[in-house]
């Protein structure tokens, strides 16, 4: 995938790049793989807001993608489309039964290429088959961590994890953050990298970009009141008056770990991803 760049025409759009969709090869949805979402801009069941700067955004639907792969055999890829919901691309793919489904699209599917699901399934891009099938070495992606459920790691755009090795009923899978985690044999993965690569280069250009994405714009605490934020009032530009920056709510940011070491799948972590 390449990106594409305008003309500097207005503010905005100098410097603003977009994906080029090369690799999008069907514009309309699936009707009936479609269902609507339901905006709640931040708030909770009482209405209160849990998240702050969520509202907005344009109208989108939710594409049902299948990220279980159970449907065993063998599928054509009817095309490859764009999904508003996520940073990767989606394919549209048809079994031998006329069931048709959506799936993530690795790099280099594209149109007419036949996919398989089961523990017989090639080495392939695209294909789906339980880690114990797939080689020491292999790129996979969609990794389930419970076995049924569909996979849960590696699903963003240029996603790729490595399957490093294999004992005692588990395998251990490097992460794109540089995590090695232990997951069960008997869980699926799909051969392959996440399409559209070169996301991670998009520049947005402007801040209405970023509004369309119901993203609400991120005020500053040292610009805020003191009962607003610890890090308000002052005359002027002030320091935050504090050995480090902390939250609203006086917790400490910016480095500050909060992952709970007593986790229930702390073990199943073999390295994690800062190297400890």
């Amino acid at each position: 995938m390449a990106t594409r760049a305008y003309k500097p025409t207005t503010p905005g759009r100098r410097g603003m790049t977009v994906p080029s969709f090369e690799e999008v090869t069907k514009f309309s949805p699936e009707k009936k793989l479609l269902t609507t979402l339901k905006k709640h801009a931040g708030r909770n069941s009482y209405g209160r807001i849990t998240v702050r700067h969520h509202g907005g955004g344009n109208k989108i639907k939710y594409r049902l993608v299948d990220f279980k792969r159970q449907v065993e055999g063998k599928a054509t890829v009817i095309g490859v489309e764009y999904d508003p919901n996520r940073t990767a691309y989606i394919a549209l793919v048809e079994y031998e039964d006329g069931t048709r489904k959506y799936i993530l699209a690795p790099a280099g599917l594209t149109d007419g290429d036949v996919i398989e699901s089961g523990a017989a399934a090639d080495i392939k891009v695209g294909n789906t088959l339980p880690i114990a099938n797939i080689p020491v070495g292999t790129l996979i992606n969609n990794i389930e961590l419970y076995p049924g459920k569909g996979g849960q790691l590696v699903r963003s755009a240029g996603a790729a994890a490595q399957l490093m090795a294999k004992e005692n009923g588990t395998a251990q899978i490097r992460l794109p953050s540089g995590e090695v985690r232990l997951v069960r044999l008997d869980c699926k993965a799909t051969i392959g990298q996440i399409g559209n690569i070169e996301h991670d280069t998009i520049k947005v250009g402007k801040a209405g970009k970023t509004r369309h994405k119901g993203i609400r714009p991120t005020v500053r605490g040292s610009v805020m009141n003191p009962c607003d934020h610890p890090h308000g009032g002052g005359e002027g530009r002030s320091p935050i008056g504090r050995p480090g920056p902390v939250t609203p709510w006086g917790k400490p940011a910016l480095g500050y770990k909060t992952r709970n070491k007593k986790a229930r799948t702390e073990k199943n972590i073999v390295k994690h991803r800062n190297g400890k």
